[in-house]
């Protein structure tokens, strides 16, 4: 294993809180959609409905933590498929911010230096793979915000 020299500028406190304020922002926008509209409307298929979106988030989300704290990477997201209602999706929201603060302290700063391949990605600072995971979490978040206006 690889370890970058000379941390990054920011420190793993200043990533996690910058991580928590976007999912902070994207609980407002699932709170924001109309319930009947949440999971079904799509402004020109085959885009997905927003609540399909957030799921792949949710899934996304405890296997990478996983790897972060561990260095085993699986492959499988975890199933938020049944996630059905506003109610149920922000709750499971919730406790994955939850289950990202408590876990989020477990992982090292050289763990995130570490440079890995995790799920076909190249070799790379793990830190990448927390900044593909906001990155996609603002750009899932900004389609909401582009449904929101369609749906008036």
């Amino acid at each position: 294993m690889t370890v970058l020299q000379n941390p990054a500028l920011i420190t793993p406190q200043d990533l996690f809180e910058h991580w928590q304020g976007h999912r902070g922002l994207t609980r407002k926008t699932i709170e924001a959609f109309p319930e009947d509209q949440l999971f079904t409307f799509q402004p020109a298929p085959p885009m997905r409905p927003f609540g399909s979106m957030m799921i792949e988030i949710l899934g996304m989300v405890g296997p990478t933590l996983e790897g972060f704290r561990t260095g085993e990477w699986s492959t499988v997201m975890t199933d938020y498929s049944k996630l059905d209602s506003k109610t149920a999706l922000l709750e499971a929201w919730d406790e994955m911010t939850s289950t990202l603060e408590r876990t989020w302290k477990e992982v090292s700063s050289e763990r995130l230096l570490a440079q890995e391949s995790a799920y076909g990605f190249p070799v790379r600072p793990l830190f990448h793979l927390a900044l593909y995971l906001i990155d996609n979490e603002i750009h899932h978040r900004g389609q909401g915000y582009v449904y929101l206006r369609l749906l008036g």
